[in-house]
């Protein structure tokens, strides 16, 4: 029953409520009008009453009339005068004897009445207040004695207010307050009533269960969803940024109200809010990601009220397809080194058929010496699976190059550790080696030299060659994307140092160049 109650219209709770509210709020303000009425009334009939009876019975005229015991006609006329200019219902003079000399029945005039209500008057000559029924009806009534020159009381004076007049009056009063009541009444359904409609267009026609149950299905929508999502108002203030854009911006919810700004930088906003026109798949580099970030207007019945920003992390995908493109790279480099060799076997195929087995020999022997001396280098000082595959595949390139590939001697590397992919190292040592490669080719004599390291709590990797350098401007400008020194016919790749640098950065290690017009030097640390 009591969820029945409670499972109304939000028209029906607020005017309730707004209704409920007022209702009390008359009723204690009624309530308190009505008791200050009251006193307020009582009181001031008890004053009149007093401050009547004592000028009554302090009237020469008044004294003069007991003291000679006549001039009753007078005295009734004085009374009704009084009566009527101080709205008494009654004043009542008796003399010592307690006989009535004025009334405002006729008929009780002479008769003798003893003194009950007025007998502390009577006696003790007292002035005081008191509701009394004993001459009229239920009364309240002021009692005054009416003394003579010498002290001794004469009689005694009786003002009196009917009470049934009092609460006549009363109930006038209070009867405004009534009538004004029932018009706040109607006033606050009328007021409840429209505020009611007014939040229901608000809400869309919505009930606050319904908003409730709308909201749980958008936070767990949001929740759920892989891309992050960024909501701003109308004045560039963050409202909303679900779980997958703090994962991705790598924030809190402390940036909620702040600028979109602070957040995503490097953004057309501006185009957005002008134009109100939708800003799709803009690129912007944060924290060694590549996002992209599509900005969408926000309209409400019409009106525009922010925007929405999604974002992809672009990171990952970017990752793998340059892991594919190094093995692919491998795969190249594996296969000149196959078409060399191939070249060699058909030269001492040619050689055994022209019986020259004296050169062949030589030239197996010296065969043998490189690839001994390579296999001494790579599988006896490198002992990762992963950095020895590259090694291999880079070799056959530097050879069928005819660049001279070299493995520092003293160089040492253990199996790398669980966090240090295979991915990873292979877009650092890879592009390093490639880089190198490239920078030496047009020399007279080019030359790459490889190092690497496992000493102490970091892994060095270090690539040397002998080619022209690079610019001191260039240093800081090559690991940003998109740039490159060289030119690859019309096209500006330059994505190569930025991976090396995004992955050395995800490993927590840093990168050192050492440029001179002699060659270059780049060596990278990565902790164990």
């Amino acid at each position: 029953m009591l969820h029945r109650l409670f499972n109304v219209s939000l028209q029906i709770k607020i005017t309730g409520l707004l209704l409920g509210v007022i209702i009390v709020l008359i009723l204690i303000l009624s309530a308190f009008y009505a008791y200050s009425t009251v006193e307020q009334i009582i009181s001031e009939r008890h004053r009149l009453s007093m401050q009547t009876a004592k000028t009554v019975s302090l009237l020469p005229s008044v004294t003069e009339a007991l003291e000679e015991e006549d001039n009753n006609h007078s005295l009734q006329f004085l009374t009704d005068q009084f009566s009527i200019e101080n709205e008494a219902d009654f004043i009542i003079i008796q003399n010592k004897e307690g006989r009535i000399l004025t009334h405002p029945d006729a008929d009780e005039l002479g008769e003798v009445k003893p003194f009950n209500d007025g007998f502390k008057a009577r006696v003790f000559g007292g002035y005081y207040n008191m509701d009394s029924d004993e001459f009229i009806d239920s009364s309240i009534v002021g009692i005054a004695p009416i003394l003579s020159d010498t002290g001794s009381v004469l009689g005694v004076t009786t003002v009196g207010y009917l009470k049934a007049d009092l609460y006549a009056q009363i109930f006038e009063r209070i009867k405004y307050i009534l009538y004004l009541s029932v018009a706040v009444i109607i006033i606050g359904i009328i007021l409840g009533y429209l505020l009611a409609r007014h939040i229901r267009k608000e809400t869309f026609g919505y009930e606050p269960r319904e908003i409730a149950a709308l909201y749980n299905r958008h936070d767990t929508l949001l929740s759920s969803l892989n891309e992050g999502v960024i909501a701003a108002d109308e004045h560039c203030k963050i409202t909303l940024i679900n779980k997958s854009a703090r994962d991705l911006l790598e924030v809190t919810d402390a940036y909620m109200h702040r600028p979109i700004h602070d957040l995503l930088p490097r953004l057309e906003y501006n185009q957005v809010y002008e134009t109100k026109n939708e800003k799709l798949n803009q690129e912007v580099y944060l924290h060694n990601k590549s996002l992209i970030v599509n900005m969408v207007p926000m309209f409400t019945q019409g009106k525009f009220t922010g925007l929405v920003a999604t974002i992809r992390d672009r990171t990952e995908i970017t990752e793998m397809v340059n892991t594919l493109s190094e093995v692919k790279k491998y795969s190249d480099d594996l296969r000149a080194q196959t078409h060399e060799h191939s070249n060699k076997m058909h030269l001492i195929s040619g050689m055994l058929q022209l019986e020259n087995y004296d050169q062949v020999i030589e030239l197996i022997d010296k065969e043998m010496d490189h690839m001994n001396k390579n296999n001494r280098s790579i599988f006896n000082q490198i002992e990762d699976k992963n950095v020895q595959a590259i090694l291999i595949g880079k070799m056959g390139r530097a050879s069928e190059k005819k660049i001279d590939f070299v493995i520092e001697e003293g160089s040492y590397i253990s199996p790398l550790p669980d966090h240090i992919k295979a991915g990873e190292i292979i877009t650092i040592i890879g592009n390093l080696i490639d880089n190198a490669l490239e920078a030496v080719i047009s020399t007279s004599q080019p030359s790459v030299r490889f190092s690497a390291m496992d000493i102490g709590k970091d892994i060095i990797f270090e690539v040397t060659d002998n080619g022209t350098g690079m610019k001191e401007e260039d240093k800081e400008r090559i690991f940003h994307p998109g740039y490159s020194t060289k030119d690859y016919n019309g096209e500006k790749r330059g994505f190569g140092l930025y991976n090396v640098k995004a992955a050395v950065n995800k490993l927590n290690g840093n990168m050192e160049i050492d440029s001179t017009r002699q060659g270059t030097m780049i060596t990278v640390y990565i902790p164990k």
